[in-house]
């Protein structure tokens, strides 16, 4: 109302500047990507397993392959409006819990239809993550952090997927299989548990809710402990237009009716080649004669490369934003093109390609998470992402399949061919960036939100 004194929560938090508030949701982000990355990069390393074990065809492996990422079509959308209607905390906890008690029951699969409908239950889980960590971190952050701390956690999810490319090369040969996933449940399910007590939610979020507001004032009393609160204070978000609902509709308006389809291919894109890549490198080098364990290790240095490149990226992506990652796109394309080459050539050349190829693939994942993110307001920003990772999930769902289609070519070839993905990537990603930039031109008000 008209009188009313306001606190204004962007400015509050940039004269904070970075404190043990940020740097908790940050650790706590950290951990959550962590194992939502192990939980993604399971599969891809019990598959060559599962082909001896249950004597099986390696092309059969395609729908197990992209059975998550068709939960994560529908779980990206629907936990991204849980986020935004009920707070980053409580999706964050709810997806823990399901896809952890799901990747449980998977190590006791018997057959690849029971493995299928099991990582497809868990996708529900595992997508809504990331929408939440990008959220929670850019909302609760001093804004010249929001890109940055949201890149690093978001960053860390290959690294999970690097771990259990470790934990297949040291425990699957002793324990089998199985182990992958039986570590890959109960952790998330500790995380959730523990959250519960320790996870903070998004402050911007509390300052859209009035319910929220005995928990927002400690915070504030907490983040600044000199600025008191007036007893009739609103909290309000002042560098951004919230939009009146949580409706997809939203996502249209303010000059957004192009760019936003254009994020939805841009992820799809990215996706398809980046779970073509970490779907099918293991098996695909053990089938080139490459021993077992260099093929983990290369489909483990895709993610140990995606970590690198998110880290040492983040503050470059912070400032070019979409312009940014159109560069990374086009550099991706003959690193990707070459791994087959690299496979047949020497182990090292294999090891250092796929490493490069992590950097550039993942490291445009973690930008486009965040950037893409960043386009959306607080009212709309999970719920926005969550659309962008469900729909760009057609991708990592058609990589592996096509993966499965075209695997009697040879390796080489194959790998040249899933550099295509990324030279139309980059196209649309500058397309995005022309029309973001005008948008921003003609609409200054939103630049501040950016």
């Amino acid at each position: 109302m008209a009188g009313e004194p306001e606190v204004q929560v962007s400015q509050l938090l940039d004269e904070r500047g970075l404190s043990a508030f940020q740097i908790r949701v940050l650790i706590w982000s950290i951990l959550i990507a962590l194992i939502d990355g192990y939980d993604i990069g399971a599969i891809a390393f019990a598959a060559p397993h599962l082909v001896v074990s249950w004597g099986i065809p390696r092309s059969a492996l395609g729908p197990v392959l992209s059975a998550s990422n068709i939960g994560v079509l529908f779980g990206s959308a629907i936990f991204g409006w849980v986020g935004d209607r009920y707070g980053r905390k409580a999706a964050l906890i709810a997806a823990n819990l399901l896809f952890g008690v799901f990747t449980f029951a998977a190590a006791y699969s018997t057959d690849l239809t029971q493995l299928f409908w099991l990582r497809l239950i868990a996708g529900l889980g595992i997508g809504g993550v990331i929408p939440n960590v990008v959220a929670i971190n850019a909302e609760s952050a001093p804004r010249n952090l929001r890109a940055t701390l949201s890149i690093i956690a978001v960053g860390l999810v290959p690294l999970g997927g690097a771990f259990a490319g470790f934990v297949s090369a040291a425990f699957v040969p002793h324990y089998g299989w199985p182990i992958l996933f039986t570590i890959g449940g109960v952790v998330p399910i500790v995380i959730a548990l523990v959250a519960v007590v320790g996870l903070p939610e998004s402050i911007k979020y509390m300052a859209l809710h009035e319910s929220q507001r005995r928990r927002m004032e400690a915070l504030v009393a907490s983040i600044r402990p000199d600025f008191k609160v007036p007893a009739n204070a609103r909290f309000v978000i002042e560098d951004e237009k919230q939009s009146p609902a949580s409706n997809p509709v939203y996502l249209f308006r303010d000059g957004l009716w192009l760019i936003t389809p254009l994020s939805w291919l841009l992820f799809a894109l990215n996706l398809m080649g980046f779970y073509f890549l970490i779907s099918w490198t293991p098996t695909l080098m053990v089938a080139a004669k490459v021993p077992q364990a260099i093929a983990a290790l290369a489909g483990a240095l895709l993610q140990v490369g995606g970590t690198v490149g998110a880290l040492l990226l983040c503050w470059w992506l912070q400032r070019r934003r979409f312009h940014g990652i159109s560069i990374l796109f086009v550099l991706a394309i003959p690193v990707v093109g070459s791994i087959g080459y690299a496979g047949l050539t020497s182990h090292a050349a294999l090891l250092t390609a796929t490493f490069f190829a992590g950097v550039l693939v993942l490291g445009i994942q973690s930008g486009i998470n965040v950037v893409g993110a960043m386009l959306y307001p607080t009212s709309l920003r999970a719920n926005g992402s969550g659309w962008q990772l469900g729909i760009g999930r057609f991708g990592s769902i058609v990589g592996p399949l096509v993966g499965a289609l075209f695997v009697g070519l040879s390796v080489e070839k194959l790998y040249m061919w899933s550099a295509l993905p990324f030279a139309v990537g980059a196209v649309v990603c500058f397309a995005i960036h022309v029309l973001n930039t005008a948008r921003l031109k003609a609409h200054p008000e939103l630049q501040r939100a950016q």
